[in-house]
């Protein structure tokens, strides 16, 4: 089987869903390649011929090479200004090779004016004329090669992000006008999403042969005719081509588990969407994770899951994995602990990521958090005292939030700041299926059949631009936060923000 992970997508670490797959497929002596097309389009961009005309382009395009191999280097990161200059440099030379093209492109997002991700018809219009898109003169030579060479008797794209559609759609109509007998199967988190739609009709089955939501490894196992199959097996990274990361080492992207433990939480797309809970025991993740820094030796592992439980967190804080690592979780008792804090640092935790959302207890407890303020408070200062910095996720304009609200939360950042290493802001969406959602006004937010949110009429009026103008005349202008937001790393955010803990420990 052919897996591959079509662009955009931050590339920072390789894709650990057709991994997931290729180690259970592996297992059931099932043969397949890992083709991470994200990364080797993101290098035929940026060796693209160029004349720029202004100063800062012709720096940027000069220094493609070693700009490059500085990002994969760790002093690097041992200065954030250094760091910024670099990955804006890379940016710049992407963008103006996709402003030649018509597209907006950049380290980590595709926009093309004329497709739309959340329109079908966009898409298979795509696939009508996949030499329209900017990566058909590599994409076209490289799939055609690898089918050729490989002789594959399935092919499967994961797509995870709205980034990532217009392109999957571009080489799946190539491989289908070229290949009309080989079969295509479709996963990944945006097609859950799609899938999950309370209204969803496919509308891409003349196509996509097969289209996956959740969890794909039994789906394979069974259009392989594997009936009696084992799906306990660890990801397999065999093939993909692990020192082309822009990382100072290998991140080992790894989840425990799928869906949420808590799952009560208001307006969560995993809520909306039904995603069940399913999670490996402690034991078997610290055996793989094990196997896994035996075989790549990772500079810092990446727990992908929606929250990492707390009896994973007890395990790790006995057993440390091996290697540094970060991930979210949810604010309970452990984090409240001093010592347990501590022991997570010696097991190599060096940052968690929380989903706060407000620092209004009222809106909270709307939003069925599960957790207090006070709560959250301790925790922020035992993680600071152990060692652990944190990346805080705000969320402002949920239907119980007005203005006064999100001044608390204001407040309660402000209160944080020498506890708070980073922080994400964000407007609040509601997700289409959100049961919530039935008991509002809706309105439309997007034009098109496969959008994942929909706008609503704010019940206390706070419309999505005076949310905006708060957050850039309020929020992000407040110095204290201004302080905060500077330490975050352009463009790949969390997920290298681990590298510059130090900027805010010291």
């Amino acid at each position: 089987m052919l897996l591959i992970y079509p662009p955009v997508a931050k590339p920072c670490e390789p894709p650990a869903g057709i991994a997931r797959l290729a180690g259970v497929l592996r297992e059931n002596n099932i043969a397949c390649s890992l083709v991470d097309m994200n990364m080797e389009c993101l290098y035929y961009l940026l060796n693209q011929p160029q004349n720029p005309e202004d100063t800062w382009g012709r720096r940027a395009y000069k220094n493609v090479a070693a700009n490059l191999e500085v990002m994969r280097t760790a002093p690097l990161y041992d200065s954030l200004d250094r760091y910024k200059r670099a990955a804006a440099d890379l940016n710049r030379v992407i963008d103006t090779v996709g402003k030649s093209h018509g597209v907006s492109i950049s380290l980590v997002n595709y926009q093309d004016p004329e497709i739309s991700p959340l329109i079908s018809k966009d898409l298979l219009r795509c696939a009508s004329v996949p030499e329209k898109n900017i990566y058909y003169p590599y994409f076209s030579s490289r799939l055609a090669s690898l089918i050729e060479t490989q002789s594959p008797k399935m092919i499967g794209f994961s797509i995870n992000y709205l980034s990532q559609a217009a392109s999957a759609f571009s080489m799946i109509g190539y491989v289908k006008k070229l290949y009309p007998q080989l079969p295509i199967v479709a996963g990944g988190g945006l097609i859950t999403s799609w899938m999950r739609n309370d209204h969803w009709e496919n509308p891409f089955e003349d196509i996509v042969d097969h289209l996956v939501a959740g969890p794909g490894e039994e789906k394979l196992l069974r259009l392989y005719g594997v009936e009696n199959f084992s799906l306990d097996s660890p990801p397999s990274y065999e093939g993909l081509e692990l020192s082309q990361y822009l990382s100072p080492g290998f991140i080992l992207p790894y989840a425990a588990s799928s869906g949420c433990y808590w799952n009560k939480c208001a307006f969560c797309p995993e809520k909306a969407e039904g995603n069940p809970y399913m999670s490996i025991s402690p034991d078997r993740v610290g055996t793989e994770i094990q196997h896994l820094c035996s075989q790549n030796n990772p500079a810092l592992i990446h727990f992908l899951d929606n929250a990492i439980s707390p009896a994973l967190m007890r395990y790790m804080a006995a057993n440390p994995p091996g290697a540094d690592w970060y991930g979210f979780a949810r604010v309970g008792r452990e984090l409240e602990d001093e010592e347990f804090c501590r022991d997570l640092r010696k097991s190599g935790c060096l940052m968690l990521k929380l989903g706060l959302e407000s620092g209004d207890q009222n809106i909270l407890d709307k939003m069925c958090k599960g957790i207090s303020l006070e709560m959250v408070s301790r925790a922020l200062i035992a993680l600071r005292k152990a060692g652990i910095a944190t990346y805080v996720y705000i969320l402002f304009g949920t239907p119980s939030e007005s203005i006064d609200e999100a001044r608390r939360t204001l407040e309660f950042i402000v209160r944080h700041k020498d506890e708070i290493g980073f922080l994400n802001l964000a407007v609040f969406n509601m997700p289409i299926n959100s049961p919530e959602a039935g008991m509002m006004a809706l309105n439309s937010f997007y034009e098109g059949d496969l959008g994942l949110y929909t706008d609503f009429d704010h019940p206390r009026g706070w419309n999505r631009q005076e949310i905006r103008k708060f957050l850039d005349q309020e929020v992000k202008r407040h110095p204290a936060v201004a302080e905060i937001l500077r330490r975050d790393p352009p463009f790949f955010t969390s997920n290298h923000a681990s590298f510059f803990v130090n900027t805010f420990l010291k």
